[in-house]
């Protein structure tokens, strides 16, 4: 009996997500409106994840920077490969370098006017990873390796997630600076530090990522 009840209920549940309308108070277009107007900023799903939903944007920063962790930790004891073939043909080379270049130039301009255009923090870092993996294929392992040592990347990555916690903390306690004038460069208060944030630190962590897959898994 308890079972058939189970049953009924799901059903009616899913009667009522289907048929019943969900009741909207605002229009769309209201609602779009009320967000460009809070944020001061036209890219209204920028303002949404570094302002509505900064705590959700929060805890899926420390979910990568836990996933970097992760993959480090699993190959860790695994045997490098002893040869890492890659690509060497004049034509594929050519046309990686390219790749890297035009990659690299979207992800700095996403990652500083990702908060007017279409665009953003994560768009910019993947750009940035894409840059770098395409590097990785044609240029020497353990240069990259040195140049990731050298620089300290590991350590400037961990900074940058700090320092993203910290100014995400003072936005959702309610200081943040003023937002300008719609429409500027400088403009949507917290919004675009924190775009360039979230870029330099999806950047970092795939070339960590990168580094690591190709020294113990090769190019494929």
């Amino acid at each position: 009996m308890a079972k058939w009840v189970y049953v009924l209920a799901v059903l009616a549940f899913g009667v009522k997500m289907v048929v019943v309308p969900h009741p909207i108070s605002e229009s769309p277009l209201a609602v779009v409106a009320a967000v460009v107007q809070d944020s001061g900023i036209p890219n209204t799903v920028s303002a949404i994840i570094l302002r509505n939903r900064l705590y959700d944007t929060v805890c899926e920063v420390v979910v990568f920077t836990i996933a970097i962790m992760g993959v480090q930790k699993l190959m860790a004891n695994e045997r490098p490969l002893r040869r890492i073939y890659q690509l060497t043909d004049a034509p594929s080379v050519v046309l990686a370098q390219l790749g890297a270049t035009i990659a690299a130039m979207v992800g700095v301009e996403l990652a500083l006017r990702g908060h007017l255009s279409p665009g953003g923090g994560f768009a910019a870092g993947v750009a940035g990873g894409t840059a770098i993996g395409l590097i990785a294929m044609t240029s020497s392992p353990e240069l990259l390796q040195r140049i990731y040592q050298r620089w300290h990347i590991p350590t400037w990555e961990k900074v940058t997630v700090l320092m993203f916690i910290v100014l995400s903390v003072l936005t959702l306690t309610g200081w943040e600076p003023p937002q300008g004038e719609l429409g500027a460069l400088v403009s949507g208060g917290m919004i675009p530090v924190l775009n360039v944030l979230v870029a330099v630190k999806v950047t970092l962590g795939s070339w960590g990522m990168v580094l690591v897959f190709i020294r113990y898994r090769g190019l494929l």
